[in-house]
């Protein structure tokens, strides 16, 4: 169809309607390599991620529904540092992948509460070393009688 259209015009007119075309084409194929780059490089955070939950899910598992604060802290770290780098990732490329605002500020949420969960979890496997090595929150021996017994 769009060669009977160019096939009645004049041969410098056919060269150029020609050449939009193709820069057309070119720019079509353009903005689905972009958009496929920017779900490969989305593909990628969330491998990365997935492959820390999936672990976590096992420690979970293992320890009968509880994720063990010393244990899981290095993971969590990990997997919030994932989220933070995806979160500015979506932020910085927003307009050029065609990222809805919706789904930023449900990263942004998501970020913020694993990041929550491994400052607890970290701050928890903190206070459990201290304990065992005696450090300051170890908690007071209880005081001996004094006097003859």
């Amino acid at each position: 169809m769009i060669e009977r259209a160019v096939a009645g015009m004049t041969t410098p007119i056919r060269a150029g309607v020609r050449a939009a075309l193709v820069v057309a084409a070119l720019a079509a194929g353009a903005s689905t390599a972009l958009a496929q780059s920017c779900n490969d490089d989305i593909g990628g955070f969330q491998e990365r991620r997935n492959v820390h939950l999936e672990a976590l899910n096992k420690m979970t598992k293992a320890n009968q529904g509880k994720l063990d604060p010393a244990a899981s802290c290095p993971r969590l770290r990990n997997l919030a540092t994932i989220e933070r780098e995806m979160l500015a990732y979506m932020q910085k490329n927003q307009s050029w992948c065609s990222i809805p605002e919706q789904i930023i500020e449900q990263v942004k949420a998501g970020a913020t509460r694993t990041a929550e969960v491994a400052g607890q979890a970290c701050k928890i496997a903190a206070q459990a070393r201290q304990q065992q090595s005696g450090g300051p929150l170890a908690p007071a021996a209880p005081a001996l009688p004094r006097g003859p017994l």
